[in-house]
């Protein structure tokens, strides 16, 4: 197993193609699905084919960037995942966060604290210099963790949605934190 990183009660680590029946019982979960298909079920084909293959291509870059199976450290239970890694389009320095987990795992902290953790490590180790994050505006819970994780809103906007999203009359979200800020923060801390 080959961890990035681990906080006080996660591990994060890289996919492997075990990991098969942990992404196609979390990507078939109609709440978790909710705010990115509508809740629809995604075919274990193209989880296996498509969606896996693609996570494990991002080991093969020398940048330390992807995405990452999230584990409790206690049991070892698969949670869910995490991404880190340059937006489509984005400028160099800036990357983007995301993650999914469980229904089991929500409203426990973990969104947050796997995020902060990817977030400082990024400002810290590898010269990140700004971080953005999104979602659909009326998806309040992940909106939350981007709050608690130090992002602040950016933007609402209606166009340019992202393949595969669900349109939302609403709107898409977007929320960022620059390196300047976050050092900030840190700083307030140590006050």
């Amino acid at each position: 197993m080959h961890i990035i990183l681990e906080t006080e009660r996660l591990v994060l680590r890289r996919f492997t193609e075990d990991d098969l029946e942990n992404l196609v019982e979390l990507d078939n979960d109609p709440e978790v699905m909710r705010y990115l298909n509508g809740g629809e079920p995604v075919a274990r084909e193209l989880i296996r084919d498509v969606a896996l293959p693609r996570l494990l291509a991002y080991y093969e870059r020398p940048d330390g960037f992807g995405f990452w199976a999230a584990e409790e450290k206690l049991t070892g239970e698969f949670i869910g995942w995490f991404h880190f890694r340059p937006g489509k389009n984005a400028p160099p320095g800036e990357l983007e966060l995301g993650y999914r987990l469980r229904k089991a795992a929500w409203g426990k902290g973990y969104g947050t604290e796997g995020s902060r953790a990817l977030i400082d490590r990024g400002f810290t180790e590898q010269g990140v210099e700004r971080v953005t994050a999104g979602t659909l505006a009326a998806n309040t819970g992940s909106r939350r963790v981007m709050e608690k994780s130090g992002l602040r809103h950016v933007r609402t906007y209606f166009d340019d949605w992202p393949e595969g999203i669900v349109r939302s009359p609403e709107g898409l979200v977007e929320y960022a934190l620059t390196r300047a800020e976050w050092e900030a923060g840190r700083s307030g801390l140590a006050r």
